[in-house]
């Protein structure tokens, strides 16, 4: 099974930046469960001058289907409407887009 690395941005809300660090100490262990049973691993937020960095590692065979049945879960879309507020999408977001794909261009093993 391959490994792919997904890197993604989004501005957070300055007047949420508290709330969300918040929410981020401890994120709810279903949240993490759905993450975990569907791939996910090595999962980084980062913040620098407004803008959240995410870097996870998917090891699965159809990252689509798997970020789907992520989307689906309750307790994932109760997150959502927590941590969602206190987002928005980047400037050069395409329309619909939340968290912007970011180009790997490089990459050491």
């Amino acid at each position: 099974m391959s490994v792919t690395r997904v890197a993604s941005v989004i501005r957070l809300r300055a007047e949420k930046e508290t709330e969300y660090r918040t929410l981020h100490k401890e994120v709810w262990p279903g949240v993490l469960t759905t993450l975990r049973q569907n791939g996910v691993t090595n999962f980084s937020i980062f913040l620098r001058d407004g803008t959240l960095f995410s870097y996870l590692e998917y090891q699965g065979e159809d990252f689509e289907e798997s970020m789907a049945r992520i989307a689906a879960d309750e307790t994932t879309k109760e997150w959502w409407k927590l941590t969602d507020p206190c987002q928005q999408p980047v400037d050069s977001a395409i329309e619909l887009e939340w968290w912007a794909p970011a180009e790997e261009l490089f990459h050491l093993d």
